[in-house]
């Protein structure tokens, strides 16, 4: 492989790949603290020192060890709290109050303890931190929290990226503040780039054999740093993601925990999901702390091999601001040869904004070029679910095309067999999906839009006049005789109850298991839905108990309002 990749980066190089990196940046720091000489000589006890030792731990001082911060404001300092969330969608008047060098509690499992390892050896890395109008103390804290855990030996450098922020506290006062920290290095976007240029800006200057990417609101857990490197010692072509614990936006509780990690998926809108880890995966599994294997990454943590990173195309530049470049990624990396796992003995805590502080107008355009690059057939069942997607002008994707022929990559199908066999493939057969609507109630589809949009099932199905977007309203017929809700990721059944006669979204029957009687409908030639275990038809009833137009089970009947057909073209 190692051949292969070196030629393939060559060509890209001479073809003037990465242009933008030299051009549209602004270093503004020091040289790199050099490693001195017979550094590597020294024992892996001292080679295990940070960057920079931790601060005398006071127990009392808000947030440390990783406690929650719970303040009863009034008056004047309420209105600033609330200022400050509506600012950063985090509360930075309680980040501002914890200290930039809190440790943290001990979040990963106990076996990571008594894992050794050869520091002469590891690779080392640079880890490249792209920021936005970042608030100052949460962005601190993640430089420090990164040279307060990260072994002085292995961390050639901090790299920040300023991608194009207007606020003050990011201009000189940010430089005077880094000028007198080791191994920390700023650049400056001279434009807007967003979250994937801003990267590359970043990882254009880096000279660490791995690139380690954080977000820029994260604390590093003790021993973070070295199972990531050692894994990519071990397999240079695996990208590896620490676990990433939940600090929580506002209180800074430190959330994670030790047992096991969550991988990563996504349903079919391209949405990123979390899951469980699955039974295949823990049997190949010969220890608690070996890696997992992840069909997907979250997106903003993780170690790759520089070489391996630029042999797979680094990030596509075509990608604006930022959302959908991490299922892109992770496709490509499974498609293309590589492996993406989660290192369980690794932890980085992340604070989850409120929401998101900016916009995501992009997210779309990225997803369409994902889908039309390595999706192969099955990004038509994307846009069966996202038929506005079709309409979304998502640039040239030619050099990713040819880019994935360059790679040999495999098909999207050996992906869905091979790396996510548990994500249920729908069917769409013609005139068997879409919107279902009813031809007496006229211009009203069934509709699920539950009140938290993370639990899928256990709400009631209801009827919304149709919009055409897909998604809440995206139905299908299977050959099943089941009608699935697979939109979003576990996949939802409708379910008929005989007592109260209203529909509900459940679990449906995983691959293998028989169909729970409750879920099963005939839909007949007359365009009636019948439910078997009640012998009764769905019907659009106008007044239910909650005053929300419903199909509700009824005694079957000649009716328009026991009439439903699904309309594909939205």
């Amino acid at each position: 492989m190692r051949t292969k990749l070196e030629v393939v980066k060559r060509k890209r190089d001479e073809a003037g790949k990465g242009s933008l990196l030299q051009h549209n940046s602004a270093d503004v720091s020091a040289t790199n603290r050099r490693e001195a000489p017979g550094e590597r000589d020294l024992d892996n006890k001292e080679l295990k020192k940070p960057v920079y030792e931790r601060l005398p731990l006071d127990l009392n001082a808000l947030g440390e060890m990783g406690r929650a911060v719970k303040l009863n404001l009034n008056g004047e300092e309420k209105i600033k709290e609330e200022e400050s969330i509506k600012k950063h969608q985090i509360n930075t008047y309680v980040s501002d109050k914890v200290s930039l060098h809190r440790r943290l509690p001990e979040r990963w499992n106990p076996l990571c303890r008594e894992l050794k390892y050869d520091y002469r050896s590891l690779p080392t890395t640079s880890v490249v931190i792209a920021f936005y109008n970042e608030a100052w103390s949460t962005l601190l804290r993640t430089v420090h929290s990164v040279l307060e855990t990260s072994p002085n030996i292995l961390l050639k450098e901090v790299v920040l990226v300023d991608d194009y922020s207007d606020r003050a506290h990011l201009k000189e006062p940010l430089e005077k503040y880094i000028s007198g920290l080791r191994k920390v290095r700023l650049i400056r976007a001279t434009k807007r780039e967003g979250l994937v240029r801003a990267r590359l800006l970043g990882a254009s200057i880096t000279t660490g054999d791995v690139l380690t990417f954080l977000d820029c609101h994260c604390e590093c857990h003790e021993g973070w740093l070295e199972p990531l490197l050692h894994r990519i010692k071990e397999e240079p072509s695996a990208v590896v993601c620490p676990v990433i614990d939940v600090i929580d936006w506002n209180t800074f509780e430190y959330l994670g925990n030790s047992g096991e990690p969550q991988i990563g998926g996504f349903d079919w809108r391209l949405v990123f999901t979390w899951h469980a880890v699955p039974d295949y995966e823990q049997k190949r599994r010969r220890s608690p702390i070996d890696v997992i294997r992840s069909p997907t990454m979250a997106g903003g943590l993780f170690a790759v091999s520089r070489n391996y990173f630029h042999y797979l195309g680094t990030y596509d530049t075509g990608m604006e601001v930022w959302g959908g470049e991490n299922l892109e990624f992770s496709f490509r990396i499974w498609q293309c040869g590589g492996s993406l796992e989660v290192h369980p003995c690794s932890h980085v805590g992340h604070v989850f904004p409120k929401k998101a502080p900016y916009s995501r107008s992009k997210a779309l355009a990225n997803s369409v070029r994902a889908a039309e690059v390595w999706m192969d057939e099955y990004k038509e069942v994307y846009y069966h679910r996202n038929p506005h997607a079709r309409l979304e002008a998502f640039g040239d994707v030619s050099e990713r095309k040819k880019l994935r022929e360059e790679l040999g990559c495999k098909s999207f199908k050996w992906y869905l067999d091979n790396v996510y066999p548990d994500i249920h493939v729908p069917e769409d057969r013609p005139g068997m999906f879409g919107m279902l609507k009813n031809r007496g109630k006229n211009q009203h589809c069934f509709d699920y839009n539950p009140v938290d949009e993370h639990v899928v099932v256990g709400q009631r199905v209801i009827l919304y006049p149709c919009h055409g977007m897909g998604q809440n309203q995206f139905f299908e017929y299977s050959t099943d005789g089941e009608i699935r809700y697979n939109t979003r990721e576990p996949a939802g059944c409708v379910v008929g109850d005989n007592i109260s006669t209203y529909l509900t979204l459940q679990a449906c029957k995983k691959r293998g298991q028989h169909i729970p009687p409750d879920q099963k409908f005939v839909f007949r030639e007359d365009g009636s839905l019948y439910h078997v275990v009640s012998q009764k038809c769905v019907q659009a009833v106008d007044k239910t108990d909650n005053g929300t137009p419903a199909p509700s089970l009824q005694p079957c009947s000649d009716s328009l309002h026991q009439k439903w057909f699904f309309e594909e073209r939205m």
